[in-house]
Protein backbone atom coordinates (compact mmCIF):
# COMPACT_ATOMS: atom_id res chain seq x y z
CA UNK A 1 0.00 0.00 0.00
CA UNK A 2 1.20 3.54 -1.28
CA UNK A 3 0.86 4.96 2.51
CA UNK A 4 3.11 2.32 3.83
CA UNK A 5 5.45 2.59 1.59
CA UNK A 6 5.88 6.36 1.70
CA UNK A 7 5.76 7.06 5.32
CA UNK A 8 6.77 3.32 7.02
CA UNK A 9 6.03 2.40 10.37
CA UNK A 10 6.67 4.50 13.43
CA UNK A 11 4.30 7.45 13.28
CA UNK A 12 0.92 8.38 14.98
CA UNK A 13 -2.26 6.81 13.99
CA UNK A 14 -3.47 9.94 12.57
CA UNK A 15 -0.59 10.74 10.28
CA UNK A 16 -1.55 7.92 8.53
CA UNK A 17 -5.20 8.39 8.69
CA UNK A 18 -4.70 11.67 6.86
CA UNK A 19 -2.24 10.18 4.30
CA UNK A 20 -5.32 7.18 3.78
CA UNK A 21 -7.77 9.55 3.15
CA UNK A 22 -5.60 11.54 0.46
CA UNK A 23 -4.98 8.19 -1.04
CA UNK A 24 -8.46 7.66 -1.53
CA UNK A 25 -9.30 11.05 -2.60
CA UNK A 26 -6.61 10.44 -5.36
CA UNK A 27 -7.95 7.43 -6.53
CA UNK A 28 -11.44 9.48 -6.57
CA UNK A 29 -13.04 7.14 -4.15
CA UNK A 30 -15.81 8.09 -1.96
CA UNK A 31 -15.23 7.68 1.66
CA UNK A 32 -16.30 9.71 5.05
CA UNK A 33 -14.47 10.19 8.04
CA UNK A 34 -14.36 10.07 11.60
CA UNK A 35 -17.85 8.80 10.93
CA UNK A 36 -20.13 9.32 14.45
CA UNK A 37 -21.57 5.81 15.99
CA UNK A 38 -24.16 6.09 17.84
CA UNK A 39 -25.03 3.90 20.76
CA UNK A 40 -28.14 3.47 22.34
CA UNK A 41 -28.77 1.41 25.56
CA UNK A 42 -32.63 0.22 25.67
CA UNK A 43 -33.90 2.34 22.91
CA UNK A 44 -31.94 5.77 24.77
CA UNK A 45 -29.51 7.81 22.69
CA UNK A 46 -26.33 7.69 24.68
CA UNK A 47 -23.95 10.49 25.17
CA UNK A 48 -20.98 8.17 24.62
CA UNK A 49 -20.50 7.74 20.93
CA UNK A 50 -17.56 5.93 18.96
CA UNK A 51 -16.04 7.30 15.86
CA UNK A 52 -15.19 5.41 13.11
CA UNK A 53 -11.79 5.95 11.30
CA UNK A 54 -12.99 6.16 7.67
CA UNK A 55 -16.00 4.38 6.31
CA UNK A 56 -16.16 3.35 2.34
CA UNK A 57 -20.15 2.12 1.29
CA UNK A 58 -20.36 -0.73 2.99
CA UNK A 59 -16.77 -1.13 4.21
CA UNK A 60 -15.38 0.17 7.98
CA UNK A 61 -11.96 0.58 7.83
CA UNK A 62 -10.20 0.49 11.19
CA UNK A 63 -6.69 1.99 11.07
CA UNK A 64 -3.94 1.15 13.86
CA UNK A 65 -0.06 1.85 14.46
CA UNK A 66 0.77 -0.61 16.64
CA UNK A 67 3.38 -2.89 17.23
CA UNK A 68 1.16 -6.55 17.20
CA UNK A 69 -2.40 -6.27 16.62
CA UNK A 70 -4.57 -7.46 19.23
CA UNK A 71 -7.79 -9.25 20.21
CA UNK A 72 -8.84 -5.80 21.28
CA UNK A 73 -8.24 -4.04 18.08
CA UNK A 74 -10.45 -6.66 16.31
CA UNK A 75 -13.14 -6.70 18.76
CA UNK A 76 -13.25 -2.78 17.62
CA UNK A 77 -14.08 -3.61 14.27
CA UNK A 78 -16.24 -6.12 15.31
CA UNK A 79 -18.85 -4.00 17.32
CA UNK A 80 -18.67 -1.04 14.74
CA UNK A 81 -19.54 -3.98 12.19
CA UNK A 82 -22.48 -5.36 13.91
CA UNK A 83 -23.40 -1.59 15.23
CA UNK A 84 -23.59 -0.16 11.67
CA UNK A 85 -25.05 -3.41 10.25
CA UNK A 86 -22.58 -2.96 7.44
CA UNK A 87 -20.91 -5.76 5.84
CA UNK A 88 -17.43 -5.75 5.57
CA UNK A 89 -14.89 -4.37 7.03
CA UNK A 90 -10.72 -4.17 7.33
CA UNK A 91 -7.87 -3.77 10.11
CA UNK A 92 -4.98 -2.18 8.89
CA UNK A 93 -2.28 -1.73 10.93
CA UNK A 94 0.71 0.62 10.29
CA UNK A 95 2.93 -0.09 12.89
CA UNK A 96 4.50 -3.04 11.90
CA UNK A 97 7.18 -3.36 9.59
CA UNK A 98 5.45 -4.62 6.76
CA UNK A 99 1.89 -3.56 6.54
CA UNK A 100 -0.77 -6.15 7.59
CA UNK A 101 -4.15 -5.87 7.19
CA UNK A 102 -6.99 -8.21 8.02
CA UNK A 103 -10.61 -8.33 5.81
CA UNK A 104 -13.80 -9.54 8.24
CA UNK A 105 -17.35 -10.35 6.69
CA UNK A 106 -20.50 -9.53 9.37
CA UNK A 107 -23.05 -11.76 9.03
CA UNK A 108 -26.14 -10.00 9.71
CA UNK A 109 -28.59 -13.37 10.22
CA UNK A 110 -25.98 -15.09 12.59
CA UNK A 111 -24.74 -11.61 14.28
CA UNK A 112 -21.44 -13.24 14.00
CA UNK A 113 -18.24 -11.67 12.39
CA UNK A 114 -15.71 -13.86 10.37
CA UNK A 115 -12.59 -13.76 8.79
CA UNK A 116 -13.07 -13.50 4.83
CA UNK A 117 -11.49 -16.11 3.77
CA UNK A 118 -13.49 -18.28 5.72
CA UNK A 119 -16.67 -16.54 4.50
CA UNK A 120 -15.21 -16.58 1.01
CA UNK A 121 -14.36 -20.43 1.28
CA UNK A 122 -18.24 -20.75 2.58
CA UNK A 123 -19.53 -18.73 -0.63
CA UNK A 124 -17.59 -21.32 -2.82
CA UNK A 125 -18.35 -24.63 -1.08
CA UNK A 126 -22.38 -23.79 -1.46
CA UNK A 127 -22.09 -22.33 -4.83
CA UNK A 128 -20.78 -26.09 -5.06
CA UNK A 129 -23.59 -27.59 -3.51
CA UNK A 130 -26.40 -25.80 -5.56
CA UNK A 131 -24.72 -26.72 -8.81
CA UNK A 132 -24.15 -30.41 -8.10
CA UNK A 133 -28.10 -30.37 -6.95
CA UNK A 134 -28.46 -29.05 -10.21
Amino acid sequence: MDVHSELKSGLLEAVYSEAMTMELDDRGVEFECEVNLPIYYKGTLMKKQYRMDIVCGDIVVELKAVEELLPEHRMQLFNYLRLTRKPFGVLINFGEQSLRFEKYYFDEETNEVMFYNIYKEQLLQNQDLLENQN
